[in-house]
């Protein structure tokens, strides 16, 4: 039996398009090793970790006509100096270029015909540092099977030996279009709840099966209508293009910390304070009318599992982990930030409260019945539902602000040190920027993937980030 994508891992295939790339990514920086840190090294680094995560030799194959969802096969032709690839910064090497470069990269599509990744060794940076940017496409990182290609290449130990591999890879044959069309039609007999009439449909008439598509979606997106208020209007929403810009804000996790004791909140309520504080800035520095009430809505995936305490006690500060922390069951919360607050106290409190409600709630967003009309029906109804979400994607919320908890002890890859990592989080359609947040060995990173057109002074918006830091540092102080 084939290892077919699941139905929220093919929809981000499906909501693909050249001005929405559906790749998560991230900027690490390393201090460059006396033993050197070269292109060689890193090839050979992952070539001998690639044997932990299968899914990095695997493609994407689709079922023909469409009649199911699409499946992993091995790649026949898999050639690992197509992913891992090198670059060189012109002198200086400033940062500045290394974010221009991350944007870039970022900005184009994986290629579908091959396994969903890249590594990309930056040289060339001032102060004797190298970077790693990588890309993996979210139909990859599905929380159980697979995860992000720098999570193999990191290790918690500067000389650590890389094992041998056991055996040399082969891969195993893709199975026929003959049995790919069979294996569909089992699935759907085996499962006669998941709109089997729809799948008979769409061999017979493809017509006919987008309108019933439409009117269950129709009904699904009324739903949303009058369950969700829309999100206020603003520079935040702007039609997609397909280039980006990155920039990136850096502070300290003892700092965040004092203002979460001093306050009684979390990390994470601190964090959505920032960006708070840094939004109502960047708006009044645009002219933006900025009232007292004005809000800016983000969508906040948080984790709702809490049975891992091995990660509760890394990151203790949150009652609920943020998303990518453990497994895979998240909650997407939309919170109003009072970016109208001009006092950073008070917008705390006001973020932890809406926080503290979400939680105590246990509600989801109410985006998330797309994602049930989508999981029983054929890849017709996942690019429909995908589609659908994106054209409410800016109603619904006006950012999307993912907090990542990371370790609190060096990471090395091949002997180098890494010094700084910053995520870098795709955008959906319509949305002119995601900020993306992690933090790793004391400080949090801060990495904001913004639309080149929408926003051009995204440099101003992540040096106001670092100016809301010390917005808060000043209540504790205080």
């Amino acid at each position: 039996m084939s290892d077919r994508l699941s139905a929220v891992d093919a929809s981000f295939l499906y909501l693909e398009d050249h001005t929405t790339p559906m790749h998560v990514g991230g900027v690490a920086v390393f201090r460059r090793p006396r033993s050197g840190f070269d292109y060689d090294r890193v090839l050979s680094l992952i070539d001998r970790r690639l044997g932990l995560v299968p899914r990095y030799r695997q493609r994407v194959m689709q079922v023909p006509g469409r009649l199911a969802r699409p499946v992993w096969v091995d790649d026949q032709d898999f050639d690992l100096t197509y992913h891992v690839r090198r670059s060189a910064l012109p002198k200086p090497g400033s940062d500045e270029q290394l974010h221009d470069l991350a944007a870039r990269l970022m900005s184009r599509k994986l290629d579908h015909t091959r396994p969903l990744w890249e590594v990309y060794l930056v040289e060339g940076l001032s102060k004797n540092r190298v970077a790693v940017i990588t890309k993996t496409h979210q139909a990859m990182v599905d929380g159980i099977g697979a995860i992000d290609i720098g999570q193999v290449i990191f290790d918690v130990e500067r000389d650590r030996e890389i094992p041998d591999v056991d055996e040399l890879w082969m891969p195993r044959p893709e199975p026929s279009l003959a049995e790919l069309v069979v294996e569909a039609v089992t699935d759907a007999v085996q499962r006669p709840g998941e709109v089997v009439e729809n799948v008979r449909a769409a061999m017979v008439d493809v017509t006919a099966t987008v309108q019933k598509v439409s009117r269950a979606l129709g009904g699904v997106a009324s739903a949303l209508r009058t369950a969700v208020v829309p999100a206020p209007s603003g520079p935040l929403n702007a039609p997609t293009s397909a280039q980006r810009r990155f920039a990136v804000a850096r502070a300290k996790l003892d700092d965040f910390r004092a203002v979460r004791r001093a306050h009684g909140s979390t990390v994470n309520d601190v964090v959505l304070a920032v960006v708070t504080g840094a939004l109502r800035n960047w708006l009044l520095s645009r002219g933006e009318v900025v009232a007292p009430s004005t809000t800016v809505r983000a969508m906040v995936p948080v984790s709702v599992r809490s049975d891992d305490a091995e990660a509760r006690a890394t990151y203790p500060e949150t009652s609920s982990l943020p998303v990518g922390s453990v497994g895979n069951k998240v909650s997407a919360y939309l919170v109003d930030l009072p970016v109208g607050e001009g006092n950073p106290t008070v917008r705390l409190h006001q973020v932890s409260h809406a926080m503290r409600a979400h939680a105590e709630s246990g509600q989801q967003v109410a985006a998330g019945a797309l994602v049930k009309v989508s999981g029983f029906a054929p890849p017709t109804l996942h690019a429909l539902g995908a589609r659908v979400a994106n054209q409410f994607s800016d109603r619904l919320f006006n950012v999307l602000v993912t907090n990542v908890p990371g370790p609190q002890v060096p990471l090395y890859a091949a002997g180098a040190r890494m010094m700084e990592m910053f995520p870098v989080v795709p955008l959906a359609k319509n949305q002119s920027l995601s900020v993306g947040v992690t933090s790793y060995d004391g400080g949090v990173y801060f990495g904001l993937n913004a639309d080149r057109d929408a926003m051009p002074d995204v440099d101003v918006l992540a040096a106001m980030i670092g100016e809301a830091v010390d917005e808060m540092i000043g209540t504790v102080e205080a």
